[in-house]
This record gives structure tokens, C-alpha cells and sequence, in this order.
């Protein structure tokens, strides 16, 4: 037997823990499947008995049986509604590959100058208007107005500086995930450094120490800034590249969920990236979670 479990919208600025596992409820259940869809914020689970053992599963000869005597909950897909909204995903998401179906493209490289032998990146904290997947628009957050941040790149030994402005209405930071950098630049707020407050800049200046794949994100209020979008990926090269495997394609893809849903670079199916290759090529993924 199962029941639906209707989920309640938190309120502004906080998730409660029903709401967060709930949600992460849905997610589970969703990639389970092996397609993102839409659940209109429901989902099926088991029903437990009184004792709170969970229902053994039915045969599947029980299965069918039930099924063909249970008649369709009111409101609930018919056959070929279910079929239409499928086919109807997997239509827009081929568009998607040659014609954006979606306002807004986060995770691009941004260039830095170079003052005085310096890279340096500016980045500010914004409040955005951002569509997740086609009509779906909420209010996040992103770094120079994007969802993720723009991807920042240099070698290994560079002398770095990240000129950040906070243009929120609340405080933040930015914490560099996996970086090896000196304490007082590590952007945990009361620890290494004050917060940004609203229409302040911080100044993040550091020597590059460790390649690979690194991220950048809020470390202030973070389970509402993170998962609203103020996140992104920090790659370091190195200086030898004799010392990393060769390849010849990359992808970044950046995972978050909860308060915009599950998105991979800022977007939901079907507004999702393709991942396309040549046969022969190396391909290179680096794959940050920076999701709950």
C-alpha cells in the first residue's frame, strides 16, 4: 500500500528537517528511475504499519492483480498522458542540445587579467531571476549573475586574487573548497575573516599550491546561499602536464539540489547538457557535488 506525501514550500530563508528529507526523498526516488521528471511535489512511498516495519513488497503476479483491480486515483496520468509527457521531455531536451529552451548559462570560463605578473577575477554576490528548466524561473543567487559561478582557471605556483562584492541584502563569503591557502584567506566568517557585509568588497589574494579540481562557494548562511546558487568550480592546472593524463574533450559538471531543485550547471531536465564525444577521444569529467 502506499500514500502520497505532499510537500510543504519552507519558509523564506530556512529549511526545516521534514522538508529537507523529504525532499531528499524525492531526489532519490527520481534518479532511481533513471529520469529526472517532474513529481508536481509529490511523492509515492511505502506505508509503514503501526509497528513501523515497512510492507513486505507483493509477487508480481499479486502486483498485477492489484493494479487491474485498484481504479486510477482521481487526478492521476492516464497511459497515455504519462506517454505524452515523456515523449514531450525527451523532445525538449534534444532541442535543448542546438537551441537553448531556457534563459541563463552559468559555469562559463571566466578570463582574468594580469596585473604585475597577478591573475586576477573579480566576482560579485547577486540576487537573480534564474529559469531552472522552461517556465520554472526562482530567486537565486549567483556569482556575476550566474548559476553555477564562472568556471576559474590557472596553473599551479600563480599568484591569484579574487576581488569579491557582495550585492545581497545579507553578509557572505567565500570559502575555497580544497585549496590550500593561508588562514586568513580559507573565508569562514568569525574564524578567518569578517563577513562581507551588503555593498562591501573582500580581497582574496593566494599562491596556487595543489592542482586538480577544486570549488569556490558561500561559507555564510550557506545551506540557503550554496543551494540558491552561489557556487562553482575552481580548477587548478598543473604546471607539468606531463603529470596529468592526457584527454582530449572535458566537461564540468556541477551538482547542487534542494532549494532549486536537482540541477547539474544550474539546470533541471530537460534543460540539461549533453555530453557528446567522438569516438576514440578521451574525455575528461570532473564532476563537483556540491549539493546537501
Amino acid at each position: 500500500m502506499t500514500h502520497q506525501v505532499e510537500l510543504e514550500p519552507p519558509r523564506e530563508g530556512r529549511v526545516s528537517r521534514r522538508n529537507f528529507l523529504e525532499k531528499a526523498l524525492v531526489g532519490a526516488e527520481v534518479v532511481s528511475a533513471g529520469l529526472i521528471v517532474g513529481l508536481g511535489g509529490a511523492v509515492i512511498v511505502n506505508e509503514k504499519s503501526q509497528s513501523g516495519a515497512t510492507s513486505e513488497p507483493a509477487t508480481s503476479h499479486t502486483q498485477h492483480e492489484a493494479a487491474a483491480a485498484t481504479p486510477t486515483p482521481e487526478g492521476a496520468m492516464t497511459a497515455e498522458e504519462m506517454d505524452a509527457m515523456h515523449k514531450q521531455g525527451i523532445d525538449d531536451f534534444l532541442r535543448n542540445q542546438t537551441s537553448p529552451i531556457t534563459k541563463g548559462r552559468g559555469n562559463l570560463p571566466l578570463q582574468p587579467t594580469v596585473e604585475n605578473g597577478v591573475k586576477v577575477f573579480r566576482l560579485s554576490c547577486d540576487e537573480v531571476e534564474w529559469e531552472v528548466s522552461p517556465g520554472k524561473v526562482v530567486a537565486a543567487r549567483g556569482y556575476n549573475k550566474m548559476v553555477p559561478g564562472p568556471i576559474l582557471r590557472a596553473i599551479e605556483g600563480d599568484r591569484v586574487r579574487v576581488i569579491v562584492t557582495n550585492n545581497l541584502k545579507e553578509s557572505s563569503s567565500v570559502h575555497w573548497h580544497g585549496l590550500y591557502v593561508p588562514n586568513n584567506m580559507d573565508g569562514v566568517p568569525f574564524i578567518n575573516q569578517e563577513p562581507i557585509k551588503p555593498g562591501a568588497t573582500f580581497t582574496y589574494e593566494f599562491t596556487l599550491r595543489n592542482a586538480g579540481t577544486h570549488m569556490y562557494h558561500s561559507h555564510h548562511n550557506s545551506l540557503d546561499q550554496v543551494n540558491r546558487g552561489l557556487l562553482g568550480a575552481f580548477i587548478v592546472d598543473p604546471r607539468d602536464p606531463s603529470t596529468y593524463p592526457a584527454y582530449d574533450r572535458e566537461y564540468v559538471l556541477v551538482l547542487n539540489d534542494l532549494s532549486l531543485g536537482f540541477t547539474i550547471n544550474g539546470k533541471g531536465f530537460p534543460a540539461t547538457d549533453a555530453l557528446t564525444a567522438k569516438r576514440g577521444e578521451r574525455v575528461l569529467i570532473r564532476f563537483l557535488n556540491e549539493g546537501v
